[in-house]
């Protein structure tokens, strides 16, 4: 392994001096700080805030180069770049490690936010630091706590009674999608339920445009947009009541399958439905039972995993068609919180019914079968008319007509037996045992049904969402405080706008020091004492704080209005939409759909004028590296970071073994994983950067993979990075030491080039077309890079100290230059002054220009082929006439040879690319 910290030769390349002067250069310069310039096109290039952790890992490196790289590039080709930075500085993580440390949450934020800003100015980014901003200071959250007011005042913003995911370690309330296989994603805690007031933003009334914005959005990911599309879950169906003996409220459920409402044999309902709760004041089992699920998640995911339990209330509901009635079920897969919270159950016909049927020995009856079913039926006892349905008479045993009923009924008994044994039929069909509707497919029956129970007062259509309103309080310190107080005889009010921002505490070391977990706010009551704004009275002012996704939610638009003194001004309207996002697509629907959602609420507020936050997202892969453990007696692991281990290879490079450097002592080689704690296989990007340099990572991290994928840490690649650098930097010095010795190189005389000079140029000028719009449109990263390897290795070879020669290779160097700039800034900002220009910063000068004439090919290779094996290669003028092209073909020794003795019958040519000659 090369050790880049060798004594240098003169001239060579020193990445801590080099990146040190250009960093120094810039900051001097404010060469990043940006206004509004209606005179150039605007690029607002965004990647997503980091968390300030205190330390950057290579994900952040990655996903900031990426940005970067296309940044600098839209500056180059004469936009009005903004590219800023800020903190999601809220939220459990700080809070956590603070009790873990016995300090304030503040004190560690800020510290580590200290320390990751000096580690992302180390890697050279080209950012407006003069927009920066924690999401944690009163400076940015009063903004926030403005604007829930006036969503109050709108009613968009609203308190309730909900039914949550408590997780009892990190004593918060969860999102859904925050419960993983029923623990909390950041505590591993099995999750509760439990009912508290809850405040709410209405998302939903924006279901409809969230759902059909997606369309307007071509450059997004479509995984992204499926996955929006699912979360926000449009349906249509029927909203239908089941009246309930003794009870005077009928229970009313939605489905979108009213073609299975003949199907129906219990009725499931949440345990916190009224209804539930009403017969379990009758009975102590029923009370015991919702208790015990009570204790349980209410994620979706997490109920669909678990074993279909319920009790019955003793409660019957009375079908709106058959009049039937239809006993009444608690059940532990129905929440309150979707839908009506309760569910009409269909065992024939829906796999997590059928599940609790089989479970508790309910009626399965099938109303829908298959087409191919009712084919094979048609086949055996014909086409009968509805009102001598075929599918009753089989079903019956009966006879139809002439036709042979015993098969009829075979084909419908096969069916029948599979749904009764083995799982629900669940795709649509033809209605059976359903009375008048027999026969009928899903849209015939649904239109029946809806007309029949629209006309008698039990039913109506409806379009539903999966999407629920957003639930954003948090019962923990470290956040936002929400903006309300509490008086007896006036209720909940917003705070004033003249009294915001309400100030969380920072200075609550003490609180901290013993590591205890409650909220100092919540312990205060000076803290919570206040005065009602309406009557004046004694008043308290709400303890909980915004869920941090708040935030991030709209920290993109603060960007565009430092120091503006409402949430933006006019500014805004210039920078929005931002043009380039970038992140991780496992935000795509915690972040994503709530930074659309939140931008629509800026529209409506008149704060900015587009529909949609972002027109381009690109969804970045993960960094993934090795994993070595050993694992003890008990089945424990332990990890070890890959730089602490030794891998043995065969003669082939194939990993044969692995041992750990300090003790010689063999480790077990694992997976190829996400970098992360929890495997110790992450890659400090400070030893990467005092090692290697900050370009070379930057380098390699755009290089080893396309930007949307996965990029496999390869310390051999990063050398490799490091290498082509250096020649980079030879070449470059190399070539300015003869500029000094013999003077520039006169201007290209484009028409007295020799064949040599225009093949260099034509190389040149085909690698600025292909990394322009590998830069630009592609995003393409790595192989622009290797097209940028090529030509250098085409200006090596490049033997011509001719003026001309000189001037066609100083042309090359300094495209190359320009072109690297974007991913390299800092070698290419001191190669830059070598090449003459000392005056001139690089950023600033244009992204190199195709020269149409450097592409035409005067000659072009092909490649011989003799009955379809390759003989030879021939080189003829571009122009040249067909029967020049054959002639070549024939001459050329190695096909000349071949066809000795034999005839040639027949010669073709595919222009540009190749002759093939058939002989025999």
């Amino acid at each position: 392994m090369s050790d880049p910290s060798a004594a240098p030769e003169p001239n060579s390349y020193r990445p801590a001096d080099v990146e040190r002067a250009a960093q120094g250069c810039w900051e001097r310069a404010r060469a990043w700080e940006v206004s509004e310039d209606d005179a150039r096109p605007k690029y607002f290039c965004l990647s997503m805030l980091p968390y300030p952790s205190g330390a950057l890992h290579m994900g952040h490196v990655r996903n900031y180069t990426i940005g970067d790289v296309i940044s600098r590039h839209k500056r180059m080709t004469g936009h009005n770049v903004l590219q800023p930075m800020g903190w999601d500085a809220f939220g459990l993580p700080a809070e956590n490690a603070a009790i873990r440390n016995r300090t304030a949450p503040a004190k560690w934020t800020y510290a580590n936010i200290d320390h990751m800003r000096d580690q992302l100015k180390m890697l050279g980014y080209a950012i407006d630091w003069s927009r920066e901003f924690a999401t944690c200071s009163p400076d940015y959250y009063v903004h926030e706590q403005r604007m829930f007011t006036r969503l109050m005042k709108k009613g968009l913003a609203y308190r309730r009674n909900a039914v949550v995911n408590w997780d009892p370690v990190d004593q918060t309330v969860l999102a859904n999608e925050q419960v993983i296989d029923g623990r909390g994603w950041r505590s591993g805690a099995v999750v509760e339920k439990r009912e508290i007031p809850q405040w709410f933003l209405r998302i939903t009334d924006y279901a409809q445009e969230l759902l059909d914005g997606l369309d307007a959005l071509p450059g997004w990911p479509e995984a992204v947009k499926t996955m929006q599309r699912n979360w926000i879950g449009r349906s249509e169906g029927l909203e239908i009541q089941f009246r309930v003996d003794g009870e005077d409220a009928p229970l009313t459920v939605y489905t979108t399958r009213p073609d299975t409402l003949m199907g129906v044999t219990f009725i499931s309902i949440a345990a916190e439905h009224p209804l539930a709760l009403k017969a379990a004041q009758e009975d102590m089992k029923l009370a015991a039972f919702i208790d015990e699920l009570r204790r349980g998640g209410v994620s979706e995911a997490e109920l669909e995993t678990q074993d279909r339990r319920g009790m019955a209330t003793g409660l019957w509901a009375i079908h709106p068609v058959t009049g039937e009635d239809v006993p009444v079920y608690v059940a532990n897969f129905v929440l309150m919180g979707y839908g009506t919270g309760a569910v009409m159950a269909v065992p024939a016909h829906d796999q997590r019914d059928w599940e609790f049927a089989k479970a508790h020995g309910l009626p399965v009856r099938p109303v829908i079968v298959p087409p191919a079913v009712r084919d094979a039926l048609a086949e055996v006892i014909g086409d009968v008319a509805h009102d001598a349905d075929p599918f009753q008479a089989a079903l019956a045993g009966g006879s139809v007509d002439a036709y042979d009923t015993a098969a009829a009924v075979a084909v419908v008994r096969d069916y029948m037996d599979g749904i009764e044994q083995r799982e629900a039929y669940t795709e649509r069909g033809f209605l059976i045992d359903s009375g008048e509707y027999n026969g009928l497919d899903f849209d015939a029956a649904f239109d029946a049904l809806a007309t029949r129970l629209e006309g008698e007062g039990t039913g109506r259509r409806k379009v539903n969402f999966r999407l629920r309103d957003w639930g954003v309080s948090r019962q923990r310190y470290w956040g936002c405080p929400i903006p309300v107080v509490y008086c007896a005889a006036c209720g909940a009010l917003p705070v004033p706008e003249d009294q915001l921002p309400v100030v969380l505490p920072e200075d609550v070391a003490d609180a901290f020091a013993s590591g205890v977990v409650q909220s100092p706010i919540k312990a205060d009551p000076e803290w919570r004492k206040t005065t009602c704004p309406q009557c004046g009275g004694a008043a308290e002012r709400e303890t909980d704080t915004f869920d941090t996704f708040m935030e991030s939610s709209w920290y993109y638009a603060r960007y565009t209005s430092p120091g503006a003194a409402d949430m933006v001004d006019g500014r805004a309207k210039y920078w929005t939409p931002v043009d380039q996002y970038i992140g991780g697509i496992e935000h795509a629907i915690l972040h994503l759909l709530y930074f659309r959602f939140y931008h629509k609420l800026l529209r409506d507020e008149g704060l900015v004028d587009s529909d949609e936050p972002a027109v381009n997202l690109l969804t970045q892969g993960m960094v993934i590296a090795d994993t070595y453990y050993r694992e003890d007696a008990n089945g424990a692991k332990e990890w070890f970071n890959p730089a602490d281990v030794e891998v043995e290879r065969d003669e082939r490079g194939r990993v044969t073994g692995a041992h750990l450097a300090s003790d010689g002592q063999p480790v077990r080689v694992g997976g190829t994983e996400k970098m992360s704690k929890s495997k110790n296989n992450g890659v400090d990007p400070q030893a990467m950067v005092d090692r290697y340099g900050a370009d070379t990572v930057r380098l390699f991290s755009m290089f080893a993979s396309p930007p949307t994928l996965s990029l496999e840490w390869n310390e051999a690649g990063v050398e490799g990075m490091a290498r082509f650098l250096r020649r980079v930097w030879r070449l470059v010095h190399d070539h300015a030491a003869s500029l000094q010795a013999i003077g520039r190189p006169p201007a290209i005389d484009t028409t007295a080039l020799t064949a040599p000079q225009k093949t260099l140029r034509r190389h040149l000028h085909e690698t600025i077309q292909k990394v322009g719009d590998d830069y630009g449109r592609r995003h393409s990263f790595n192989t622009a890079i290797a097209a940028l390897m090529e030509l250098l290795n085409h200006v090596v070879k490049f033997d011509d100290a001719s003026d001309a020669g000189r001037a066609v290779r100083h042309e090359a160097l300094e495209a190359m230059v320009l072109m690297l700039n974007p991913v390299t800034p800092h070698a290419c900002h001191a190669l830059w002054q070598v090449l003459g220009h000392a005056e001139q910063v690089v950023d600033d000068v244009a992204f190199p220009a195709v020269d149409p004439t450097a592409l035409v090919r005067d000659a072009v290779t092909l490649a011989v082929q003799v009955n379809g094996k390759l003989r030879g290669t021939i080189e003829v003028a571009a122009d040249a006439a067909r029967e020049a092209v054959e002639a070549a073909a024939l001459a050329e020794p190695g096909v000349a040879r071949v066809l000795e003795g034999l005839a040639v019958r027949k010669v073709i040519v595919v222009p540009g690319k190749i002759v093939n000659v058939v002989a025999g």
